[in-house]
């Protein structure tokens, strides 16, 4: 076991006959997502973009681990709207339904504000953001017609403290706490109106889930003596595993988290403390 895996564990079905979409589902944290939520016996649909052999090699991976589930690829770019409705009425199509949105999908692109363009900007926030709505924004429809979803995203502490070279991060990962807080309020509001209240059922929650360094090939690049540094802010003293988002989320994504909605859930070994 290296030091950025955990021992596998057994499922208890937390997400059985469950199917979940998770964007950017293929790598890191979206794959340890995928992972997990297959391991509670949920059918998987991994978004991934323009990374084929990889994406196939993660899909037969998951078949070896977990024959008796169903794992879908669907490739598209959640950086465009049209692309987002796409992805979500394929796994509708493939699956028949959609109960989990996970919105992981995400990219960086860094600079200080005096050089970044106008294009790196736009860019990163039509990914981090304007991507979740869209695809958060379809598969709501889908989920008040059923009564019953779950949207979870995946921002970061960034998205809290801000950093330097990374304002289109920041600000992207911060819209994703208006847009988890306001999504969970009209889910409630479209349910009431579609005569489908919560009550004691499963209903429909939205919450988001903020990472902090987390061990993943986002922080392969950054040199040793960065990542001491970035270690020696971290109260527990080490990066986070892809693994300890994933148990996070997965717990969300249960029917029993039915009274935890518009909320935001910091994973990040103590640093915002």
């Amino acid at each position: 076991m290296t030091a950025t895996q955990l021992p596998q564990q057994e499922g208890t079905g937390m997400v059985s006959g469950r199917v979940a979409l998770v964007t950017g589902g293929t790598r890191g944290i979206g794959a340890a997502i995928c992972r997990r939520l297959a391991s509670e016996g949920g059918s998987v649909a991994a978004g991934y973009w323009r990374q084929d052999e990889g994406a196939e090699k993660f899909r037969t991976a998951m078949a070896e681990e977990h024959p008796e589930l169903r794992c879908t690829l669907h490739e598209g770019n959640i950086g465009l709207a049209d692309d987002c409705r796409r992805v979500v009425r394929e796994v509708i199509e493939q699956h028949g339904r959609l109960d989990i949105l996970v919105n992981n999908a995400g990219i960086t692109i860094d600079r200080t504000v005096a050089k970044m363009s106008d294009e790196d900007w736009q860019k990163v926030l039509a990914v981090n953001l304007s991507g979740a709505f869209f695809i958060a924004q379809a598969a709501l429809d889908h989920m008040i017609e059923r009564g019953t979803g779950r949207i979870i995203s995946v921002s970061s502490v960034i998205g809290e403290t801000g950093n330097i070279g990374q304002a289109n991060y920041a600000a992207s990962k911060s819209g994703l706490f208006g847009l988890t807080k306001s999504l969970a309020k009209e889910a409630i509001f479209q349910l009431n109106r579609a005569q489908r209240p919560f009550g004691d059922g499963v209903g429909v929650t939205v919450n988001a889930v903020t990472p902090g360094f987390i061990a993943t090939d986002m922080l392969a690049t950054i040199p040793d003596q960065v990542l001491a540094r970035i270690r020696g802010q971290i109260p527990i003293g080490r990066l986070g595993r892809p693994e300890e988002i994933a148990r996070v989320v997965c717990f969300l994504a249960a029917d029993e988290s039915a009274y935890i909605t518009g909320q935001i859930w910091a994973v990040n070994g103590g640093l915002d403390m």
